[in-house]
């Protein structure tokens, strides 16, 4: 099993996977309106083969196989602040 990965070209570090290429139809148009236009990154192999660095495979092919896609949106930004007070508390 393959799943196509897409990067939006309104968010940085956002990505959707689905399963078949340039088929939207089960993602919301509210979540297409916000990624904005799909931009192509790669095919990928779900047969655990390969690992994805930011995503869980079986989260991936659980969410594509009920929903129909899977979104990854970017890490939390860190708090530089709190982390310095936190450690200035030890």
């Amino acid at each position: 099993m393959f799943c196509v990965i897409y990067r939006s070209s309104k968010q940085e570090q956002t990505y959707l996977y689905v399963e078949n290429r340039d088929d939207f139809s089960r993602v919301p148009p509210e979540l297409m309106a916000r990624f904005g236009k799909p931009v192509l990154s790669m095919l990928f192999p779900l047969n655990g083969s390969k690992k994805l660095v930011a995503a869980d495979i079986d989260k991936v092919k659980q969410d594509l196989k009920e929903q129909g896609y899977y979104l990854q949106l970017p890490p939390p930004i860190e708090n530089l602040m709190a982390i310095h007070l936190n450690s200035a508390k030890k």
